[in-house]
C-alpha cells in the first residue's frame, strides 16, 4: 500500500492503482471518456488530465499509477486549461446536434462539455461525415460521426465478451470504428457496448427514438431468465416498458447484462399478449370475465377431484415463474390431494428426488475467483452468459478451465482440457476422471470402474482438481437434462469429495432454486395420463424434455388450464387465464447462489391480466381450500424464506449416492439437444429483435462432415430427422466439433417441437 494526497486529502491504495481509481475511492470525480473500471487502460481521450506535483505537465489520471508521496490536484488553472483544450479537440468533428441525438439528455460528452469545456470553439472547419454501419438488430451505428474513438466498445469485445467484433480503421481524423467486412455483432453480451458508449454513436436499435431519458420512470427489478438473477433497471413511459438497463451489483451481474436480459422486454408489448380470460366452447375461443373463468376452472377441478380423486390432477410450472406463484401452485395442488406438480420440465431422470436441493454451491463472486474449474455438460456461453464472462476473466488470469461435453463449442476463453464424448459416453468419461483421481490419490476407484484406463485428458483434469488452488466441479443444464443425470451427479460428487473441492449446479432458470424451496418439485406430472393439467407459464411443446409425451398427456386430459401472459397451446388448452409478467407484478426470484431477490411491478398489468399469485389465491378460495388468506406477495414470500435473504443454508448438493458404472447403450446416431439462448423462455421467444439475431436462426441438423458424406448429404440440404414415430424436416449443416455418431438438433424451437426426447437414438435421412 502507498499513501497519496488528492486535493489535500490523503488515501492509502495498493501500489500501481490508477490515480483516477484512487480519486474515485475518495469520492472525487475526474472527467473521463475512455477509462472504465472493468476495461484495460487506453488513455486515448486525455480528458482526465490532472496536475501532479513535480511533473512538468498535466498527466492522464487513468494511466498514471499511484506512487508513495504523490500529490495530485484535480482542480486549478493548469488543469482547467488542459481540460478545456482536450474538450475543444474532441468537438472539432463532433456534430453539435444534441436536440436530435438519441443520446441527448444522458450523454457523457454533453455533460462534461458543459461542466469542463469552453463556451465556444475556435474551429470553423467543415466537420467530417462517417457512414453508418448495419451491425444487426440490437445495436444502431447510424450516427458514427459522433464517435470520439474512446475504444470502449472495442475493448469490451476483446476483454469481456471474448471476441473482437469491432475494431478501429485508419488514423487521425480518418479513424473510424467498424466491424469486419460484412459482419454483424453477434455476441450474447453485445448490448453492453451501448451502455459503454459515452456519446450517441452506439445506441439501442429497439429503443431508438422511443423516448428521452427524463421522460422515463425507473424501477429496480430482477431478470427472469437464467439462474444468475441479474439486477435490472426497468424504464417505462405511459405504462409501457421501453428499456431495460443493468443495475450495478458487483456480487451478481457486476455492471453487465446479457442481450436476453436487456432486450426481452419487447415481448411484453407483443401481439401475443393474453389480456382477457378466455374459455373454449364447441372448439371456439371466447373472451370472458374473471368471475366466469375462475368459476369454470373451480367447477372443473372440483368435478375431477370428486370423480377421479386428486391424483388425476397435475401441474406443470415454468421455473421462470416467481417464488410466490410456485409456492401457491403447489399448495393448491396438494390441497386438492395431488403431489403431481413440477417445474423441472426438461429433466428426465428423477432418481435423486428428495435427496438434493441443487445450487451453485458457492457465491457467484467466489465462482469467478476459482483457479481450477471443471464444467460437465454445459452450453456455457449461451446457457449462462454472465457466469461465462466471469470465468473468462478468471481464465485470462491463469485459471485452468476443463470441460466434458458432446460438442467442442468455442467458449471464447482458454480451455486447457477437453473430454468430448457422445451423450451416451458421458458417465464413462466422467468415470475416467474419477479413476484418475483415485490413482493419483492412492484410493479405491468407485465400484465398477476398476478396469477403466483414464485418457490423458482425464488424467490432466484430475491433476488440476487434486493439486489446484481453488477448484470446483459443476454440472450444467445439459447434465441436469441428461437421461443419466443422477449418475453424472453421483460421479461429480464423488470427485468433489475426494479432491476436497467445490461442487455445484449451474442452475437453469431464474427460479430453479426457488422451486425446490417452494416445494414445487414433486412427482413427475407427465408420467401417466391426467384428467386435469394446470400450466403456469409453461409451454409444453417447447419447455418439456419430450414434447411428444407432453402433447399426448395434455391431449388426453379432460381439462387443461393455462395461466400465462401469452396466448399459447390453443389447440390443447380449455381455459386461458391472463397473468402478469415480471414487470407487472411483485415477486421474488432465488438465484443459483441462494440469494433472495424481490421486486415490484414497474407498470400496471395490461388489460385484465392479474398477478399470478393473486389468481391462484382466489382460485383456492373458490375451491374452499384452507390457508389461502394472503394479502400481499410479501406474506407468501416470507412464509417460504422466513424473512431471510440468503437461503444457501437450506440448499444441498450432496446426495450421498454411490456412483455406478451403468453405461447407456447406443446402437445408432444420438441426438444432442441444446436450448437456443433466445428460445429458452416465453419472453425471449417473443422479443422481436432477439428473434432477428444470429442466435435465433433456423434450427439445423448439425453433424460431422464424415456422417454427411456417408448419408449423401451436403450442407444446406433438407433432411428428415426421426425419433420413433416423430419427425421434423430441417436443413443439414456440417459441424466437425461434434464426435462421430452425434447429431445436434436444438430443442425448445418451433421447428423441432414435433420431435421426441432431448437425448436418445435419432435417425437422419435425405428429405
Amino acid at each position: 500500500m502507498v499513501e497519496i494526497e488528492i486535493d489535500g486529502r490523503k488515501i492509502e491504495v495498493p501500489a500501481g492503482t490508477p490515480v483516477i481509481a484512487a480519486a474515485e475511492k475518495l469520492g472525487t470525480y475526474i472527467p473521463h471518456f475512455c477509462y472504465h473500471k472493468k476495461l484495460s487502460i487506453a488513455a486515448s481521450c486525455r480528458m482526465c488530465l490532472v496536475d501532479i506535483e513535480k511533473m512538468p505537465r498535466p498527466m492522464p489520471a487513468c494511466a498514471t499509477p499511484a506512487t508513495a508521496g504523490m500529490v495530485v490536484h484535480t482542480h486549478g488553472e493548469r488543469v482547467a486549461q488542459a481540460q478545456k483544450a482536450v474538450m475543444e479537440f474532441l468537438l472539432i468533428n463532433h456534430p453539435l446536434d444534441c436536440p436530435i441525438c438519441d443520446q441527448g439528455g444522458e450523454c457523457m460528452l454533453q455533460d462534461i462539455a458543459v461542466g469542463y469545456g469552453a463556451g465556444e470553439s475556435r474551429y470553423r472547419e467543415e466537420k467530417r461525415v462517417v457512414l453508418h454501419k448495419n451491425v444487426g438488430p440490437l445495436i444502431a451505428m447510424e450516427e458514427m460521426s459522433r464517435c470520439i474513438h474512446c475504444t470502449r466498445c472495442v475493448r469490451f469485445g476483446q476483454e469481456i465478451a471474448g471476441v473482437m467484433e469491432l475494431g478501429m480503421l485508419n488514423r487521425g481524423e480518418h479513424a473510424e470504428i467498424t466491424t469486419f467486412i460484412g459482419k454483424t455483432v453477434d455476441s450474447e453480451l453485445s448490448g453492453n457496448m451501448i451502455d459503454l458508449c459515452p456519446v450517441g454513436a452506439l445506441t439501442s436499435k429497439p429503443f431508438r427514438y422511443q423516448a428521452r431519458g427524463w421522460e422515463l420512470s425507473r424501477h429496480r427489478s430482477v431478470s427472469p431468465h437464467d439462474g444468475l438473477g441479474a439486477n435490472l433497471i426497468v424504464q417505462a413511459k405511459n405504462d409501457k416498458v421501453l428499456r431495460v438497463l443493468p443495475l450495478e451489483n458487483e456480487a451478481v451481474n457486476e455492471c453487465w447484462l446479457s442481450d436476453k436480459d436487456r432486450f426481452s422486454y419487447e415481448a411484453l408489448n407483443s401481439a401475443e399478449r393474453l389480456t382477457k380470460p378466455m374459455v373454449k366452447q364447441d372448439n371456439q375461443w371466447h373472451e370472458t370475465d374473471w368471475a366466469t373463468a375462475l368459476e369454470y376452472v373451480a367447477h372443473a377441478l372440483s368435478d375431477i377431484r370428486n370423480e377421479h380423486g386428486g391424483d388425476a390432477i397435475a401441474a406443470l410450472a415454468s421455473p421462470h415463474s416467481t417464488l410466490e406463484e410456485l409456492a401457491l401452485l403447489q399448495k393448491l395442488l396438494r390441497g386438492l390431494g395431488s403431489s403431481h406438480v413440477d417445474c423441472r420440465l426438461r429433466q428426465s431422470d428423477f432418481a435423486l428426488d428428495g435427496k438434493i436441493k441443487p445450487w451453485l454451491g458457492m457465491p457467484i463472486a467466489e465462482f469467478g475467483r476459482l483457479q481450477d474449474v471443471f464444467i460437465v455438460g454445459s452450453f456455457l456461453r449461451k446457457d449462462h452468459p454472465l457466469l461465462a464472462a466471469r470465468l473468462r476473466q478468471a481464465a485470462k488470469q491463469g485459471a485452468t478451465v476443463s470441460m466434458l461435453h458432446a460438442v467442442d463449442d468455442d467458449w471464447l476463453m482458454p480451455v486447457a482440457n477437453k473430454l468430448i464424448a457422445p451423450p451416451s459416453g458421458w458417465c464413462a468419461a466422467l468415470g475416467e476422471v474419477a479413476v484418475a483421481i483415485a490413482q493419483q490419490k492412492g484410493v479405491n476407484a468407485p465400484a465398477g470402474f476398476d478396469g477403466v484406463t483414464p485418457s490423458d485428458s482425464a488424467v490432466r483434469i484430475a491433476a488440476s482438481l487434486l493439486f489446484g488452488r481453488r477448484a470446483g466441479v459443476f454440472l450444467g443444464n445439459a447434465a441436469a437434462q441428461h437421461p443419466q443425470a443422477s449418475q453424472l451427479h453421483a460421479l461429480a460428487e464423488w470427485i468433489a469429495r475426494q479432491a476436497g473441492i467445490g461442487f455445484g449446479h449451474l442452475t437453469e432458470a431464474a427460479n430453479t432454486v426457488g422451486a425446490y424451496l417452494a416445494n414445487a418439485c414433486g412427482h413427475a406430472p407427465l408420467a401417466s395420463p391426467r384428467q386435469a393439467v394446470l400450466l403456469l407459464n409453461a409451454e409444453p411443446e417447447l419447455d418439456c424434455a419430450d414434447p411428444v409425451v407432453a402433447r399426448k398427456v395434455l391431449g388426453e386430459a379432460k381439462t387443461v388450464i393455462a395461466l400465462s401472459a401469452f396466448k399459447h397451446s390453443m389447440d390443447l388448452a380449455d381455459v386461458l387465464l391472463p397473468i402478469a409478467p415480471f414487470t407487472e407484478t411483485s415477486g421474488t426470484f432465488v438465484n443459483g447462489e441462494g440469494r433472495v431477490q424481490s421486486f415490484n411491478g414497474a407498470v400496471r398489468p395490461q388489460g385484465d391480466a392479474r398477478p399470478g399469485w393473486k389468481v391462484l389465491r382466489v382460485l383456492a378460495n373458490l375451491l374452499e381450500l384452507d390457508g389461502f388468506d394472503y394479502e400481499t406477495s410479501e406474506t407468501v414470500r416470507d412464509e417460504i424464506t422466513g424473512g431471510e435473504t440468503d437461503l444457501s443454508g437450506k440448499l444441498n448438493n450432496l446426495a450421498g449416492v454411490l456412483p455406478q458404472a451403468a453405461a447407456l447403450v447406443s446402437d445408432g446416431l444420438e441426438r444432442l439437444a441444446d436450448v437456443p439462448i433466445h428460445f429458452a423462455d416465453p419472453l425471449a421467444r417473443r422479443a422481436r429483435s432477439l428473434q432477428m439475431t444470429t442466435d435465433a436462426k433456423l434450427a439445423q441438423a448439425r453433424m460431422p462432415l464424415a456422417l454427411m458424406q456417408k448419408l449423401g448429404i451436403a450442407s444446406g440440404d433438407n433432411v428428415r430427422v426421426l425419433q420413433g414415430s416423430a419427425e421434423a424436416i430441417l436443413p443439414a449443416q456440417a459441424d466437425d466439433s461434434l464426435p462421430a455418431g452425434v447429431v445436434r438438433v436444438a430443442a425448445a424451437h418451433p421447428s423441432t417441437a414435433s420431435l421426441g426426447p432431448m437425448f436418445g437414438v435419432i435417425r437422419v435421412e435425405k428429405a
